[in-house]
Parts: structure tokens; C-alpha cells; sequence
């Protein structure tokens, strides 16, 4: 917010400063000295009221204040004009006539009274604090006091010694009210969004101008001399001074009223100081009343001594009460903390997050919801521990709030689940937003002396009138699947589509639970072939579903959906057992001819199944299968790190299977695995053979992972061969197996017993 630069000696200023030191000498030589043109003395009262004027138009007037400021100080600034009249009328009322005289004639009065009561309803109109009917009980009762002490002390010291109503009379009067009001109004009830130093300075000037009162008695025998000529340039140069401080600081906090027990010493010092006058008018008396006066204000003494004793030892009493009241208050505050926010991370979690959802819907607030799910989540807490999965949740966490605006809402729903409410986004701002976040979070992190790179699926979608919390999320938890399935690290917005994609998965999900009973499942073997000759040295297990109404279904769709719903265990028990239970008949009719390789593909659900080495041992024995001739082909990331995973990898090589890492290349960490895992074959991914033949980077990589390969001691199997100039070059670069469409397409067991029975009738011919 801009304030307007600070000039403390601009024009105005600096001549309502000489003006209120031109009044303060006039007056003084004026009390040992007679003026010869008097008139010239008053004439600073209408210029000061001018420029009281002036400051309080442009304080009105500044942008950086408030409706109500703003309009205090205009209604200030209208009755500051008034007084510019009332001053001009007051002089033509002294000395209009032949001889000069303090009294004034009713327009003045009447002016004067306008611009009293301009300002008594500006100080009415001031916003007062929240108050209980308790506090404006006090309230009433305190103003009562000073009003009638003031009013006491006003009659006293200038009216009561005036024989007739002169200016000097009235101008005390008005102003001595004035001041006890502005007194009450400001420290006792509330002054809205004004600065407190501008109405401190405001009652200090009020205050002064009608002490001048005290000296009225003095200038009775001095017609040239009044106490406006001190009373008026000291209250509107408080003026001046409040209206520039207002306009320079800005305006002030919004107005709280501290609950409490405050203890005022205001009634006590009203009734000292008219004790005292009591005192004072009596005692020279003497006689009875002398006595009596003596008596009531020693009574008044003791009463009040004995309430302030009472007072204090109620405060202590309370005291205590409002410690123990704090100390609920604070666990209350815990409770409620713990109640609404994430233990691990220290957000909101799903209740909190669900509750704020409702409100914004049931407000009819715009909002959009992003659903945030870390990728690949299991893998680090399998390979360095829950420890530190827990301080990247931690890590993730911390950057969201970073990444957010401070009006958005970060929660975590569970696990690896983070959400994101953003209020008062369209779709351009949103993604936006997620750009700069998606850009903070991935960034690599450290996690106990590991290097980790995040990455996070995001589904996205906003808000509707007739939605439930509930319904936003599971748009958003749609939206976020299809982020996973896009390939992750991206954000998806949510389309009416996915939901019929989802009803579609939920039904083919379905019929996927009956097609083993159904026999709509079965395997194809792609031939593995030695280079450069081709031939048959092994094959791959392939499943296939053959759907009663959709004919075909790609296993690219499929297999994901089992992997999503669970059912892959089934699934890969049902494929584990048939190539077992093929591989066996195969050996039993075709004897050595036989493949001596059949690899199966095991998920990683399928490893962190309890039990899953012993399964595979009873189905080798029920089958009399030698264990070599099996091969288990796994990812990169179903065995990362040493969880339970890897453990049944290492328990299905010691009873005698080889292990063979498929699509190698394409996961984290590859070469780590190499030594943590025992590893007996790796195929290389189609991702690096497709550009074998070209001066490509990939053509460089192929090279480098045969040295590799061969120094471990290990098998290479190139996938997704097409072409004969790529099984010469991987044959030149080392490669000695190899498979693809350039060799054989995926065929039904028969074709290959087919392929097995040529080539034993072609031995029988040789030999």
C-alpha cells in the first residue's frame, strides 16, 4: 500500500507553525502590555482554522485510508470551516462596536454551536468495540463521572466567576466538553481504524485548549486579551498534527477490544479531585461543615481502600483461574491439531481436507482439486527402508507448501496420497501452478546419504455445484490413474471419458476373474534364437486372452488392469503353472531337443507373496521338472532394494532357476542390481536395438553393456530384433543371443513342438 512521502516542513505547516508562535508572544507581551491595534492578534484564529481545514480535506482525500477514516476526517475538516466563520464572526463581534468587548452576539453562537455539534456527532460516529452489556454498564456509569466532575470543575473555575456570558465563558465551556467527550469517546470506547497517536494528539490539544480556561478569571480587566487566543491555534494545530500523522502512517489495525479485567483508575481520580474541591471551599469555613467535610472524604478513603484490597485479591483469584483456563485452552488447541493435520507431515489430513471441501461447495465457492501420488513409492521403501520413505514424504510435503499460494490447502490422505484444494483457479491458472510445482518437487533430493528423484502422478479437476467431497476426489483419483498410465510425472485433467474408461476397466476387470475358469486364457512362445545362425535356443512364456465378445485383448491392456485390481497373483500363478507344466511335456517328448531355456515373467506382487519360492518348488517337483531349464524374468523394479522381493529372487536361484533382468536399461539403478541381485541373463530393452544400426546414442550403449555383460560372467539376450542389419551388427558387437519379429512371431505350443520335431528329423538325417 503506498502512504504519501513525508514533508514535516511543507508551506502549510511551516505557516501554522509561525502563526501558533506569533499567538503565544501576542498573548504573553499582551498580559503586561496594552495593544495599541489589539484586532491584529486575532487575525492568526480564522487563518489556523483555515489551514486545520486544508490538512483535514487532504487526509479525506488520501487512497491508502479507508471509508470510515476518510470520512471522519471530512466531517473534521467541515467543522474546522466553521470555525474559520465562527472565528471571523467572533472578531466583528469584539470590535464592531465603539469599545471592545468579549461578548459575542448569537450568530456567533450559533456558528460556534454548529461546529460543536459537527464534532461531537464525528466522535459519536467513531466505530466502538464489541463490548458485553457488563462492559457498557461501566462504560455508562465511568462517563457519567467524568462529565460530572468536568462539568463541577467547569461551573467553579471560569462560569461561576463570570458575571456575564462573555466568549471567554463560552469558549471554555464548548471546549472544556469538547475535550471530556473526545476523553471518553477515544480511551473508553473505541475509534475504529484511526491512528491511535493522531487521536492521542487530538484529546492532548482539546485537553490543553480548555485549560486556558483556568486563566479567564485573570483577564477580566483586559477586554484585548481572551483565552481564545491561546485556546484556539493550540486546538487546531492538534488538529494539523493529527490529520498529517493519520495521512503519513495509514491507517491503524482494525480495532479489537482485549477481553479482560481492567482495572480504571478514571472514577477514582473524578472523585479525588472534587473531594478535594470540597476540601478546599470548606475548610476556610470552619465550623461544622469544616468537620463534615473531613468525615465524608476520610469514610470515601477507607471504602475506597477497602474495594481496591478486595479488587486485588479477586484478580489474583482470577488469575489463577485464567492460567488454568490458558493451559485447557492450549491442550484444546493440541487436540484439535491432532485431530486435523497429518502426524508425519504436520498438514491437514483427509478429515480436515474433506470438512474445508464441504464448506467451499456448500458456499458455492470455484476450486479445483488436484489428487498428487508419488511414483514408484514402494520401490524406495523396499530398498532403503521405511525411515526413509518417511523423510521424503516429509521432503514432498515441505515443497508442496512451498509451491503453493498461501491460501491454498496442501493434505495428505494417506501413504504416498497428497491433495491440493486451490481456490479461485481456471484451468490456465491451475496448470500454471502445477508447472512451477511438478518443477519443485521432482527436483533430486538427499535421503540418509541416497540420491532420490521424486516423481508424481497429479489428477486435476474443479469443482462443481452439485458435487459431494467424496465425488471430487474420486474424479481427481481417476484423473490420477491416468496420469500413472500416460507414464507418470505429468498431470491429467480429469475428462468424462476416463469415467467411461473406468466403467469399461471395472467390466473387462470382471470378466478377467472368469477367463481362467473359462479357458479364455493361453500362452504363446516367441522364440529365442543363438546369433548369427538362428537357431533355437530357448523361448519366452507370452500370455494371451481370448475374449467370448472382444475378440483379442492386447496384453498392453490387460496385464496393466491386473495389476491395478490385484488380480495379477492369479494371473501369474495361472501362467507360472502352464509353462511350467509345457516346459515339462516338452522335455518329456523331445528329450534334449527340447528348449533349454523357458522363460516365465513374474510380477512384482508375485515375489512379495508369502510363500511364493515354496510354490514354485511344489510345482517343479509335481511336474519333475530340472529347475535350470526355467528362467524367471523380473524388472528392474520389482526387486529394488532388500525387502522381500529380493529375498525370493536370491531363495528361487539357490534352488537352481536362472534369473534373467528384463528390459534392462530402462529402470533405476541397473547396475547396482547386477551385484545385489543374482542375475544369470539380462535382456537388453527394444528401446536401445532400435537404433543399433545408426552412429546413435543408443548404438553406443549396446556396445558398452556387452563389455559389461561379459565381464560379469553373464548372458545377453537383445530384444525386439526386426531386421537383419541389426542381428549382424549386435552379433559384431558381441551379442550372442537374441529375439524378435525378424525371427519368429509369438506361436502356440503345437508350433513350436512343430519346430522341435523338424529339428530332430533333420539330425536323424545328418546322422
Amino acid at each position: 500500500m503506498h502512504f504519501p512521502s513525508r514533508r514535516p516542513f511543507d508551506p502549510p505547516f511551516v505557516a501554522a507553525l509561525g502563526l501558533f508562535v506569533f499567538s503565544l508572544i501576542w498573548f504573553a507581551i499582551g498580559l503586561v502590555h496594552v495593544w495599541s491595534v489589539p484586532i491584529i492578534g486575532w487575525l492568526p484564529l480564522p487563518l489556523m482554522a483555515a489551514l486545520s481545514t486544508y490538512e483535514c480535506w487532504r487526509t479525506s482525500r488520501s487512497p491508502a485510508l479507508d471509508v470510515a477514516t476518510r470520512r471522519f476526517w471530512g466531517r473534521f475538516g467541515v467543522a474546522s470551516a466553521l470555525l474559520i466563520a465562527g472565528s471571523i464572526s467572533n472578531i466583528v463581534d469584539s470590535f464592531g462596536g465603539a469599545v471592545i468587548t468579549q461578548n459575542i452576539g448569537v450568530r456567533t453562537q450559533l456558528i460556534f454551536g454548529a461546529a460543536l455539534a459537527m464534532i461531537l456527532w464525528t466522535l459519536l460516529r467513531l466505530p466502538t468495540w464489541q463490548r458485553s452489556r457488563s462492559d457498557w454498564i461501566r462504560f455508562a456509569l465511568d462517563t457519567g463521572i467524568v462529565a460530572l466532575t468536568g462539568g463541577v470543575l467547569i461551573w467553579h473555575f471560569t462560569l461561576g466567576k463570570l458575571a456575564t456570558t462573555s466568549h471567554s465563558g463560552l469558549a471554555v465551556s464548548l471546549i472544556a466538553t469538547i475535550s471530556l467527550l473526545t476523553f471518553v469517546k477515544v480511551l473508553a470506547a473505541g475509534a475504529g481504524r484511526l491512528d491511535r497517536g493522531s487521536l492521542r494528539i487530538l484529546a492532548l490539544g482539546v485537553g490543553l485548549a480548555a485549560s486556558t480556561g483556568l486563566l479567564t478569571p485573570m483577564l477580566a480587566d483586559k477586554p484585548h486579551l481572551t483565552t481564545s487566543l491561546l485556546a484556539f491555534p493550540v486546538s487546531q494545530l492538534s488538529g494539523i498534527l493529527a490529520a498529517r500523522r493519520q495521512r503519513f502512517n495509514g491507517p491503524a489495525a482494525a480495532p479489537v477490544h482485549a477481553a479482560g479485567r481492567r482495572f480504571s483508575l478514571v472514577p477514582y481520580l473524578a472523585a479525588a479531585v472534587l473531594y478535594g474541591l470540597l476540601l478546599k471551599v470548606e475548610l476556610p469555613r470552619g465550623g461544622p461543615e469544616a468537620m463534615l467535610a473531613y468525615a465524608v472524604t476520610g469514610l470515601t478513603l477507607l471504602v475506597v481502600l477497602r474495594q481496591i484490597t478486595t479488587l486485588r485479591d479477586n484478580s489474583r483469584l482470577l488469575d489463577t483461574v485464567d492460567a488454568n483456563l490458558e493451559q485447557l485452552r492450549a491442550y484444546q488447541k493440541q487436540l484439535d491439531h491432532q485431530v486435523t493435520h497429518d502426524p508425519l507431515t504436520g498438514i491437514s489430513n483427509r478429515p480436515a481436507w474433506s470438512g474445508e471441501i464441504s464448506n467451499r461447495l456448500a458456499g458455492g465457492e470455484p476450486f479445483v482439486v488436484a489428487l498428487l501420488d508419488l511414483d514408484d513409492f514402494k520401490v524406495v521403501n523396499d530398498r532403503y527402508g521405511h525411515h526413509a520413505g518417511d523423510a521424503l514424504l516429509q521432503t514432498i510435503s515441505r515443497r508442496l507448501r512451498e509451491a503453493v499460494r498461501s491460501g491454498d490447502t496442501v493434505a495428505r490422505l494417506g501413504g504416498d496420497e497428497f491433495t491440493l484444494l486451490l481456490p479461485g483457479l481456471d484451468e490456465r491458472g491451475t496448470e500454471e501452478l502445477l508447472r512451477g510445482l511438478l518443477a519443485g518437487v521432482q527436483r533430486p533430493v538427499v535421503i540418509e546419504g541416497h540420491d532420490l528423484t521424486p516423481r508424481i502422478s497429479v489428477g486435476v479437476t474443479a469443482g462443481r455445484p452439485e458435487d459431494t467431497a467424496g465425488e471430487v476426489l474420486r474424479r481427481a483419483d481417476v484423473a490420477m490413474y491416468a496420469a500413472k498410465r500416460a507414464g507418470g510425472g505429468r498431470w491429467t485433467w480429469f475428462d468424462t471419458v476416463m469415467d467411461q474408461l473406468a466403467d469399461s476397466d471395472a467390466r473387462l476387470g470382471a470378466d478377467l476373474r472368469q477367463a481362467i475358469a473359462r479357458d479364455e486364457l493361453f500362452l504363446v512362445y516367441q522364440p529365442i534364437v543363438e546369433l548369427p545362425h538362428g537357431r533355437l535356443a530357448g523361448v519366452e512364456a507370452l500370455v494371451r486372452w481370448r475374449h467370448p465378445d472382444h475378440g483379442m485383448i492386447p496384453p498392453g491392456i490387460f496385464i496393466p488392469l491386473a495389476e491395478s485390481n490385484g488380480q495379477i497373483v492369479e494371473l501369474g500363478r495361472w501362467i507360472v503353472g502352464e509353462a511350467v507344466r509345457q516346459t515339462a511335456q516338452w522335455a518329456r517328448e523331445h528329450g534334449d531337443d527340447a528348449p533349454r531355456k523357458v522363460s516365465v515373467n513374474v510380477s512384482a506382487r508375485q515375489l512379495s507373496e508369502p510363500g511364493f519360492p515354496a510354490e514354485m518348488a511344489a510345482l517343479l517337483a509335481r511336474h519333475d521338472l530340472d529347475p535350470s531349464r526355467l528362467v524367471v524374468e523380473i524388472t528392474e523394479t520389482a526387486v529394488l532394494g532388500t525387502g522381500v522381493a529380493l529375498e525370493a529372487v536370491r531363495r528361487l536361484h539357490a534352488m537352481g532357476l536362472r534369473i534373467a533382468l528384463d528390459d534392462f536399461g530402462t529402470g533405476q539403478s541397473s547396475l547396482s542390481l547386477l551385484v545385489d541381485c543374482p542375475v544369470t541373463w539380462l535382456k537388453v530393452d527394444k528401446s536401445f536395438v532400435d537404433g543399433v544400426t545408426t552412429a546413435s546414442p543408443q548404438a553406443v550403449i549396446v556396445d558398452g553393456l556387452i563389455g559389461i555383460i561379459q565381464g560379469l560372467r553373464m548372458e545377453a539376450v537383445a530384444e525386439g530384433v526386426e531386421t537383419a542389419e541389426q542381428a549382424d551388427r549386435l552379433h559384431r558387437a558381441g551379442y550372442r543371443y537374441a529375439q524378435g519379429y525378424h525371427f519368429a512371431r509369438p506361436l502356440p505350443a503345437t508350433e513350436i513342438a512343430l519346430l522341435l520335431s523338424m529339428r530332430e528329423t533333420r539330425q536323424n538325417q545328418l546322422t
